[in-house]
């Protein structure tokens, strides 16, 4: 039987949770592989669930076809089951009560798969995603994750490498077994059969077990693994020191795939990763290439504790591993490189995505508690907010008591799939505090907005606090929450104070005093940027320029700037206001400043984005216009240019990196703020110096970022004909060459840019990686994408609506680009409107994208609520 309908679209509900009645005592495994014709032969021990009721045999399973079923060697007939598109049930009665083996046989067509879930084929490999629900599709099993069972697979093929979780048991020609002794959900299942090499590697653990590491990539591409492997052990080894979790298995494997839907997955010993986040080179990679492979594998290794040996219940604890895993990553990052920077970029990327998604209809709490599919709760929320979740608790704790809770944590949830009641509960033992309002972070979306009054009287500094969570789709109601206020006060003459001290706010509006001070101080509010929160402050004239020059706190002095600038440019765009000289005058100061980190002064030269523009208008009650959102940005750093001119060209030309190439903290540093200075310098030279740095560029991050500058100005058509055929061989830079261009076009003519690279015979448009560079570089465009005559939009709408009909997960989740389309002016909206429409009518449309393009819709009934 072949089940070839999607399921109902209905939602699942946290509320409904009920654990399974069954438990998995082991499973083996048999993959017969064949391009179209893939075998699996299935033999699942199942035994009463101690405590839980008995019940049905509900197994999950999507466009299987049956070959045979059987219970403890009988066979099954389907025809007496219920069989439907979404699995399969046998009835309690006809299962023996004290347990059974359950058998199946079914056949998949790998080569079909273009939703890249399940087991399909990329260039020829065979390879495996079941994380949310794939493994549905290999065969028929329960597939959740509080279900958790022992694997030993055997691999069937006359490819030459083939791999699955666990340790390697026995081979021999055509065949290999893998057996994983630790218990684990269906999610973390891995397969992968191909053409490979590999880079090996090894690492000796705390208590000194050997464990043999191998990098597996084609051929081609053994050349670009070494830093993936340096990353990886430097990841172990961290964890060891840091968290005190050592290594369990004989091996640890990852594996490059070219087609993949995510960025890489943490399956229990062989990770299979994204190619674009193992495959380095200085010529082929930028430093945040580098940057980015490396805390993505630390990110995937770490998931070997939080996530694997202790995974979740159920999907709405998706947070509990990956928010507590964001955040060790994060961690992990900041001791690698530099902790201040790491902290600004990590805060500019939840700013941009998640506060962004907070305040419209894509709003959700960090653990939801409903989902129509869950794929599409792999967002901002659950990762960036749900890290900064776990910083805020570890800030209220302290490093010990957050270390005892963790180390409490992993003794007692050894094996579980755990909850997020299981993680709180830990450190109220551990730590004695009560973290019930604390809770609300978790349960309630939205993102509190703090307001600030202060007063000083006789040497009484007195700050008085309120906070406010406006209304998010399905909760109104906001009580307050815990939030951590990490502060410093700072006298005019720029000394500090009060060092930082957190001050724990739980009331809706609440007052801190400070005595004994000679002086009204200038204070430093949420230093480190100690709760995801929008702080609302008008400071007083000066005090942004004046925190620039003098804070103590590096996020607060970038924040100071950043603020300033957003101020500025606010004022610009929709009054028509000339720079302000005193933020022209921070960040010559910053930018001059050789005592100051460069990838710090980097940061600090960036304005703040179109779209945060474009929320900072819609804040203030002002229709955001993308054109003249674009044209003041350019204004700005026009006129920064020409305050640096005298300086541009020393300062790039003693910012060049001689030697060897290091993709560390310094020479990336060094590079970053040189390619800053040249995007500044190109607009007032024309791009002469960035055709100059282009043709004699030696790594990917001077090549793509002069070039860049050359778009921007106008140029580069010859270097990027150039460029396409040096590197028309290498997939991961051909996406760059993609994205690059339409993301750095001028806005009036960026569709059209993007128009003509949809016809280049390079745009694979299945592989997810291609199709996220063009669309991505488009709707990256701020005044491109928001064109008024809608060509952006009704692009892509049209791209969407083909590629749901073969990969539903990216393009529900390529969908969001349009999650802010209420808050430009009406006719834009009329346009946004209906290209939604028309994508939510496509014939066939699938869940995960009618569910997004239906929430964002649902935003056109109460605009002024996004």
């Amino acid at each position: 039987m072949q089940a070839d309908t999607a399921p109902a679209h209905s939602a699942t509900r946290l509320a409904d949770y009920r654990p399974y009645p069954w438990k998995i005592e082991q499973v083996a495994l048999t993959f017969r592989l064949a391009a179209k014709t893939t075998r699996v032969l299935s033999t699942i021990r199942f035994a009463p669930n101690p405590g839980v009721a008995a019940g049905d045999l509900v197994l999950d399973g999507e466009r299987l076809g049956i070959v045979s079923l059987a219970i403890d060697g009988a066979a099954l007939d389907p025809a007496t089951i219920a069989v439907t598109p979404a699995g399969l049930t046998v009835p309690a009665d006809r299962l023996p009560a004290d347990g059974f083996v359950w058998q199946a046989e079914v056949e998949i067509d790998p080569a079909g798969n273009t939703a890249l879930e399940g087991l399909y084929m990329s260039g020829g490999m065979f390879c495996t995603q079941c994380e949310a629900e794939g493994f549905r599709k290999i065969t028929y099993y329960p597939d959740r994750p509080d279900v958790m069972a022992p694997f030993r697979v055997r691999i069937e093929s006359d490819l030459p490498v083939l791999l699955s979780n666990g340790n390697p048991v026995a081979a021999g020609p055509g065949w290999a077994e893998w057996e994983d002794p630790w218990p684990k959900p269906a999610y973390l299942f891995a397969l992968v059969a191909g053409d490979l090499k590999a880079h090996p590697g090894a690492f000796t653990t705390a208590s000194g077990r050997e464990v043999a590491l191998n990098i597996w990539v084609r051929p081609a591409d053994i050349d670009r693994c070494a830093w993936a492997m340096e990353s990886l052990i430097r990841s172990m080894d961290w964890d060891e020191r840091v968290y005190g979790r050592e290594y369990d298995l004989d091996v640890f494997n990852i594996v490059a795939v070219d087609d993949f839907n995510m960025g890489a997955m943490e399956n229990k010993g062989l990770n299979i990763f994204n190619s674009k986040w193992v495959l380095a080179s200085p010529e082929t990679a930028t430093d945040m290439d580098f940057e980015r492979i490396e805390g993505i594998i630390a990110h995937e290794y770490f998931h070997n504790w939080t996530g694997n040996r202790i995974t979740c219940r159920d999907w709405f604890q998706l947070c509990l591993k990956e928010g507590l895993t964001v955040f060790r990553d994060q961690q992990f990052t900041a001791d690698m490189r530099s902790a201040p920077v790491k902290r600004i970029d990590d805060v500019m990327t939840l700013r941009a995505r998640q506060f962004r998604e907070d305040m419209g209809p894509l709003a959700h709490p960090v653990r939801p508690d409903s989902y129509i599919e869950i794929n599409n709760f792999y967002t901002a929320t659950v990762y960036e907010k749900g890290a900064e979740v776990i910083g805020m608790l570890k800030r209220l704790v302290g490093d010990e008591g957050y270390r005892r809770a963790l180390d409490l944590y992993f003794d007692r949830h050894d094996g579980d799939a755990a909850t997020i009641e299981d993680w709180l509960a830990v450190f109220e033992e551990a730590t004695g505090r009560d973290l019930a309002q604390f809770k609300r972070w978790y349960t309630d979306a939205g993102t509190p907005r703090l307001g600030v009054q202060e007063a000083y009287d006789a040497g009484t500094y007195t700050l008085t606090f309120t906070q406010n969570t406006k209304p998010t789709p399905g909760q109104d109601d906001k009580p307050p929450r815990v939030i951590p206020i990490a502060l410093g006060l700072l006298n005019p003459n720029g000394d500090e104070v009060l060092p930082t001290r957190v001050l724990e706010m739980t009331e809706a509006t609440q007052s801190f005093r400070f005595d004994g001070l000679a002086a009204r101080p200038v204070p430093s509010i949420l230093r480190g940027f100690s709760a995801p929160v929008v702080l609302d402050r008008a400071p007083p004239p000066g005090e942004r320029a004046f925190l620039l020059a003098h804070d103590t706190d590096p996020f607060n002095r970038w924040e100071a700037g950043r603020a300033l600038a957003r101020e500025v440019l606010v004022t610009m765009i929709a009054e028509g206001a000339a720079p302000a000289p005193d933020l022209l005058a921070g960040l010559e100061a910053v930018a001059t400043d050789a005592t100051l980190d460069p990838a710090f002064r980097a940061l600090c030269l960036r304005l703040p984005g179109e779209d945060d523009l474009a929320q900072a208008l819609h804040d203030a009650g002002r229709t955001p216009d993308p054109d003249a959102i674009h044209a003041g940005r350019e204004r700005l750093a026009r006129a920064l240019a020409e305050r640096l001119s005298p300086r541009l060209g020393a300062m790039i030309a003693d910012l060049a990196v001689g030697g060897d190439f290091r993709p560390d903290a310094d020479q990336g540093g060094r590079r970053a703020l040189r390619m800053a200075l040249l995007a500044l310098l190109s607009r007032i030279d024309g791009g002469a110096e960035a055709a100059r740095i282009h043709a004699a560029a030696a790594t990917m991050t001077e090549s793509l970022g002069s070039l860049g500058c050359l778009l921007e100005a106008g140029r580069g058509a010859p270097e990027l004909a150039a460029f396409h055929d040096r590197w028309a061989g290498n997939r991961q830079v051909i996406d760059k060459w993609f994205l690059i261009q339409p993301l750095q076009a001028r806005p009036e003519a960026a569709v059209a840019v993007a128009e003509r690279l949809a016809r280049h015979a390079d745009f694979d448009w299945k592989n997810p990686n291609r199709f996220r560079s063009l669309i991505g570089g488009l709707t990256g465009n701020h005044a491109g994408f928001h064109a008024a005559d809608g060509a952006g939009y009704r692009f892509l709408a049209d791209w969407l609506i083909r590629l749901d009909a073969l990969n539903p997960q990216t393009a529900a989740r390529m969908s969001t680009a349009f999650e802010t389309w209420t808050r430009y002016d009406a006719d834009r909206r009329g346009q946004a409107a209906e290209a939604l429409a028309r994508i939510a009518a496509a014939p066939g449309l699938s869940r995960d994208t009618a569910e997004m393009v239906g929430r964002i819709r649902a935003a056109g009934a109460d605009p002024a609520g996004t």
